[in-house]
């Protein structure tokens, strides 16, 4: 695995390394069996002084981590309705949108391309997944199973011309060469088309301490001065930002080929960050120190939990639970299985920590007593399903954000 020598995004050479979560395997590389012989790979962060970029010191080869994969955004009904209110926003802010098309690179499953579609509005996906981008074509959403860059926009512009809105979700975090991949989206991009870029934020990811979001997969954590230091370098300027639910907190960004009338909620942003020093070298020494502190409350917690009732269930064998589970320790000693209704996943064990994943018939009708909320971003939506499905009252511990806590009944 290759480690940076310079910034991902301004080349500066005097990164400075500020978390290090040890070796850890890739997240999304469950087990069909334990027979085989597993990787683990350094999982460390560094941050920028010029840019302020954080970022992995390594790099994985992107088509051991791309080119199967197993998140399927259509198995989370909170991101099925965000794709519905993304929609009716992005209307919005467009006009005949009947003569152009809708592209979104790494598209995945094609939900946030659905809506469009079945309103009559042609669409277009590109995935490198190409397990994923059959299931999207079997949907009936067009969709080209490559990776996306320069070359491949060019191709797409060539055959389909520049379209009026290019989404880019949850995709420049994972992309290993940003400037390949920020260039192709100005190229497919119509001279005042709608470029919608949504990131988990690292405003968020601080305030918050998403440690767990801190994966092989996402190379980059980004707040809104290093992500609009990336897009300016192309030609692309922040108009308008909003809120999203994804990943426990992030911001969609509205951009446009050239400067228009900033929203106030630009200037907001970029006040906010100063305020909190989000891109200050101590705020990320201290989040580290955060980091540790944590890994022993959650410990401490488990710990006192399973001496009395043996192991508990775990809910959402989610990506980022794998660097959760890793850097504490959490094993069969205190998770005896992870419910996930993510059939990709089931009959599978999680990497690095062989945790069994079942469906969520399968796990509760033992009646655990206690669910410790791996995918706990998707919390209000997973104590809905524990209440209403299966009548589920016992105690749920939510390991983030900051500090674990443990809810019990109805809270």
């Amino acid at each position: 695995m290759e480690r940076i020598k310079a910034c991902r995004i301004c080349n500066s050479k005097n990164i400075k390394e500020v978390l290090d979560l040890g070796e850890q395997p890739f997240a999304n590389t469950l087990l069909k069996n334990l027979d085989g012989k597993e990787g683990f790979y350094p999982l460390s962060l560094s941050w920028c002084p010029d840019c302020n970029l954080v970022q992995l010191n390594q790099t994985a080869e992107p088509a051991d981590l791309f080119s199967t994969y197993v998140w399927v955004t259509s198995t989370s009904k909170a991101a099925l309705e965000h794709a519905g209110n993304l929609y009716q926003d992005i209307m919005s802010r467009t006009q005949n949108m009947e003569e152009s098309y809708v592209l979104e690179a790494a598209s995945n499953d094609g939900a946030f391309l659905k809506p469009f579609a079945e309103n009559g509005y042609k669409v277009l996906g590109v995935d490198p997944a190409k397990n994923i981008a059959d299931m999207a074509v079997a949907d009936g959403v067009p969709t080209i199973g490559r990776f996306f860059g320069v070359k491949a926009a060019e191709e797409i512009v060539a055959e389909y011309e520049q379209a009026r809105v290019v989404m880019a979700r949850n995709v420049l975090p994972h992309v290993a060469n940003l400037h390949d991949f920020v260039q192709g989206l100005h190229l497919c991009l119509e001279e005042d088309g709608l470029l919608v870029v949504e990131f988990h934020y690292a405003g968020v990811i601080y305030e918050g301490l998403h440690y767990d979001s801190i994966y092989h997969e996402h190379l980059c954590y980004y707040t809104l001065k290093s992500m609009e230091r990336l897009l300016n370098q192309y030609g692309l300027f922040i108009v308008d930002i909003a809120k999203s639910p994804i990943s426990g907190g992030s911001l969609i960004l509205y951009v446009k080929k050239s400067r228009g009338k900033e929203s106030p909620s630009v200037q907001s942003y970029r006040d906010s960050e100063k305020a909190v020093g989000v891109n200050e070298l101590s705020s990320w020494e201290s989040f580290a120190e955060r980091v540790h502190s944590h890994r022993e409350q959650l410990l401490g917690i488990l710990t006192d939990i399973t001496e009395k009732t043996g192991p508990i269930v775990g809910y959402g064998a989610s990506a980022r639970s794998s660097t959760l589970l890793n850097f504490c320790g959490i094993d069969t000693r205190f998770v005896s299985v992870i419910a996930d209704q993510n059939p990709l996943k089931q009959g599978h064990y999680t990497a690095g920590t062989h945790i069994p994943i079942a469906s969520p018939e399968e796990v509760m009708k033992e009646k655990p007593e206690c669910v410790l909320i791996l995918a706990w971003n998707f919390s209000d939506e997973i104590g809905r399903i524990l209440r209403d499905k299966f009548n589920y009252t016992g105690k749920r511990i939510l390991p983030l954000p900051n500090n674990p806590k443990i809810l019990r009944g109805g809270e």
